[in-house]
């Protein structure tokens, strides 16, 4: 496009260009700043630039911290593509172990965990990804992906992926347990749903049907990530809300389909 970046605009800040040129405006009641840490993990493409870092640096950190903090013996490394890639190359790089591409994506299939219905949730994974069973026949696998929300996607990868052949498949996720949903826009089932807030990490294994199960800390999260002035929301993993969220409002969103 051709855009020149010049600045972030700030909490409050209300930035008006016109024929003028530009100028900023104020909110007269000081706003704090929180950046969303679920930019660096997922939202964001690695090619962006967020909070004065390149996304695909961080979540290369993210994924050697992950290596570093959780190791497992294996023979492959794949992701759950796209948005898990650049955490498993870097994870790759900080282990010694090859990284393969081990799941093809079909492009023209939109988000799953966001389907409301189960079954269209099943069939949609069904049709987004396919195994590529050379790189994964009786071969000892890790699949690096950077989050679980219900965690039925990334079950049914893992039985697709044992079904070319695996021998052994670890789970290795680049951020921490979502235990708490977000009212801030992501679009985070409720608390109930959320597959870590109603089973321990022992328990999500056995749901995933996998050999190992790990998260990368809170705290290796943040020391991933460059330092932020005013710090980040990590409110889905810690509860810590910048601002409590109104229980009247919460309850209003949720009868008009604003969150799920």
């Amino acid at each position: 496009m051709d855009a020149e970046w010049i600045r972030e605009i700030d909490p409050g800040e209300i930035l008006v260009i016109d024929r003028n040129g530009l100028a900023s405006q104020w909110l007269s009641e000081k706003a704090e700043r929180k950046a969303c840490i679920f930019e660096f993990i997922y939202f964001s493409r690695p090619d962006s630039r967020i909070f004065g870092e390149k996304v695909d640096k961080a979540r290369r950190k993210l994924g050697k911290t992950l290596s570093l903090e959780n190791p497992v013996a294996a023979d492959r490394i794949i992701s759950v593509p796209d948005s898990s890639n650049t955490a498993a190359l870097g994870y790759a790089q900080e282990s010694g172990i090859k990284f393969e591409i081990g799941l093809i994506r079909n492009h023209y299939i939109g988000r799953t965990f966001i389907h409301p219905v189960p079954s269209m949730r099943d069939f949609s994974v069904r049709i987004k990804f396919n195994p590529v069973q050379g790189v994964l026949k009786n071969k000892r696998v890790i699949i690096v992906d950077d989050s679980i929300v219900r965690g039925t996607t990334l079950k049914l990868l893992a039985r697709m992926v044992r079904q070319a052949g695996a021998s052994e498949i670890h789970v290795r996720i680049s951020s921490p347990p979502i235990r708490f949903p977000c009212y801030y826009g992501m679009d985070f089932p409720t608390k109930e749903e959320l597959i870590a807030n109603t089973m321990t990490v022992d328990e999500t294994k056995k749901f995933l049907e996998v050999d190992s199960l790990t998260y990368l800390s809170l705290e290796g999260l943040l020391a991933s990530v460059p330092q932020e002035r005013g710090g980040y929301c990590t409110a889905c993993f810690s509860g810590d809300y910048p601002i409590i969220p109104d229980q009247k409002i919460v309850k209003l969103q949720l009868e008009n389909g604003i969150v799920s």
